[in-house]
């Protein structure tokens, strides 16, 4: 139950979060851009300048779904953010290409989160049976596992969500100051442009800040629990 709050609380400030980064996104998308370039350009152009030459700017579907996908080098971008010629749209377009010359240059955090990953989609097969199980008095019942044992599990679980969250804010943070060093030093924005950029970037990093730290509050909460029993 504890958890469940826990991760109920985070939730609701994730939200509130993402709702102020969208309105900030909505906000800066009404400013043209002065140099009148779309995101898919601005992507396009910043690659070149990496001399990145063999990953493809495509246009995705969705709002807010733009990712680069290392296994085949492409910069997605949400349509709004691949048409757009906004200061929104620039932000977007380079951070996405930051994490390009991030998988380019071969940046150690980044190859430290790619290497995580399955660790993570196996980890979270593994809490996914566990608390179904649990749900079911299954451990209980059975006296399969331990409560002491699955508490374990899930502190090594929740240890690897917490870990690939802690990775994923230098990640993110290197690949917005990529970002912003370079729509500014080849004049892509102007000065209040750039201020809008930065903005965006950094309400869309909060959205990891706070994932970080529920990660963390979680996997303390299991932590103390397990401490707790010991004790008794």
């Amino acid at each position: 139950m504890g958890a469940f709050v826990i991760g109920l609380f985070f939730m609701v400030i994730g939200m509130i979060v993402s709702a102020r980064m969208k309105s900030k996104f909505a906000k800066y998308s009404q400013t043209h851009l002065t140099r009148d370039l779309t995101g898919a350009e601005v992507a396009r152009l910043m690659l070149a300048d990496n001399g990145i030459h063999d990953v493809q700017v495509i246009s995705v579907e969705g709002e807010l779904t733009d990712h680069y996908n290392p296994a085949n080098k492409t910069v997605n971008l949400s349509e709004g953010v691949y048409h757009g010629r906004n200061a929104a749209a620039t932000a977007v377009a380079a951070h996405e290409c930051g994490h390009a010359v991030q998988h380019a240059r071969a940046y150690s955090m980044l190859e430290f989160r790619s290497a995580m990953v399955p660790i993570q989609n196996v980890s979270a097969k593994i809490i996914n049976f566990l608390f179904m199980a649990m749900m079911f008095g299954a451990i209980f019942a059975s006296h399969v596992i331990p409560w002491n044992l699955a508490l374990l599990i899930i502190i090594a679980c929740y240890g690897v969500f917490a870990l690939f969250a802690l990775i994923t804010l230098p990640v993110e943070f290197d690949a917005s100051k990529r970002a912003l060093a370079w729509v500014q030093a080849r004049g892509i924005v102007n000065n209040n442009e750039y201020g809008m950029a930065k903005d965006a970037l950094k309400w869309a990093a909060m959205t990891y800040v706070v994932a970080a730290i529920g990660a963390l509050t979680i996997l303390f909460y299991y932590v103390m629990l397990f401490l707790g029993q010991r004790d008794e």
